[in-house]
């Protein structure tokens, strides 16, 4: 599986190593995480890299965004008056506030649809589905299902329309023939893809370039509601925030991060060898540094809220994107 551009013959010439975060202990590394990052533009093309922007894994909760295209592209946003609150819980990692699985049920509500035809976990010590942080990709699923007279109790299955609509949506943007994408469940019992980091940067070069209607549609969303999108305090709530709303933020689990800045056509993708948190943040703000796309007070007070550790204990990033 590979992207439609030309960086497998010219990157590969450029060496590049993958950049490495350290815990530090006073002085002494304690600990060090290996990160992959790439910036793509919207015709799919590796303008910088830092390590393999081959590297193949899964996108995790960075799909959310992609998921939620066929809420809007059926008619079911507008028929069940969703509106951007709707789209915006549909592409979260939320935190199961009172707040957060409001929203979902409302979604619900405004189609008729009951509660326990959500099929993502109950959250340890939680009393209902809509309190899971996918809740709201489920409600969108479930929602868009109605709209199109398409069964409800399987929405989960690969081969289910809704998700062979994500799919072709998402293989359009890559360029790719949808049966060359791999899917696998993720832990909320959706699909998710295994994609090349590449791919990953193009679909938020995608996302971030206004050019598409419907990603616009999305952007837009996430950008006017980050709150929903993540939570208070959290970091794809609060870059989105501190970024004047210029830059979308979408997180998965095992060190993905995603960025892409409105209006520029241009995605990073992010991923943490061993799938450390922490590590994918620190980066995240290393490369918007670099990348000048917010300021510099914005990135060090998102690095003292976001990145703090222990006394005497801090992260330090090495290396850089190259062209």
């Amino acid at each position: 599986m590979s992207i439609p551009s030309g960086y497998r013959g010219t990157g590969r010439a450029v060496s590049s190593p993958p950049l490495e975060v350290h815990l530090r202990r006073g002085s002494s590394i304690e600990s060090t995480h290996r990160v992959h990052a790439v910036v793509c533009d919207s015709r799919g093309r590796v303008l910088m890299r830092a390590g393999q922007p081959d590297f193949e894994t899964f996108i995790r909760s960075a799909l959310k965004p992609f998921q939620a295209l066929p809420l809007i592209s059926s008619g079911a946003s507008e028929a069940f008056n969703c509106g951007e609150r709707g789209i915006a819980i549909s592409c979260a990692s939320h935190a199961g506030t009172p707040s957060h699985a409001r929203e979902a049920f409302r979604m619900l509500w405004n189609a008729e649809l009951e509660t326990e035809m959500l099929q993502c976990p109950v959250p340890a010590g939680r009393t209902s589905p809509l309190e899971h942080n996918c809740s709201g990709k489920h409600a969108g699923f479930l929602v868009t299902a109605r709209k199109m007279g398409w069964p409800l109790d399987s929405y989960l299955q690969g081969d289910h329309p809704v998700q062979q609509e994500v799919t072709r949506r998402v293989a359009e943007l890559l360029g790719l023939p949808q049966e060359e994408l791999v899917a696998e469940r993720d832990d909320c019992g959706a699909p998710t893809l295994r994609l090349e980091l590449a791919q990953m940067a193009l679909l938020f070069a995608h996302l971030g370039s206004s050019t598409h209607a419907e990603l616009e549609q999305i952007s837009r969303a996430m950008l006017t509601h980050p709150e929903l999108v993540a939570g208070e305090g959290r970091f794809d709530t609060e870059l989105m925030r501190r970024s004047h709303r210029q830059v979308i933020s979408k997180g998965g689990a095992e060190g993905i991060q995603c960025l892409s800045r409105t209006g520029e056509g241009l995605g990073v993708a992010i991923k943490v060898e061993d799938g450390a948190r922490r590590a994918k943040q620190a980066v995240a703000l290393h490369l918007l540094r670099q990348l000048d796309w917010m300021t510099p007070g914005g990135l060090e007070e998102l690095e003292e809220d976001l990145l703090v550790l222990n006394p005497g204990v801090h992260l330090s990033v090495e290396g850089e994107l190259r062209s």
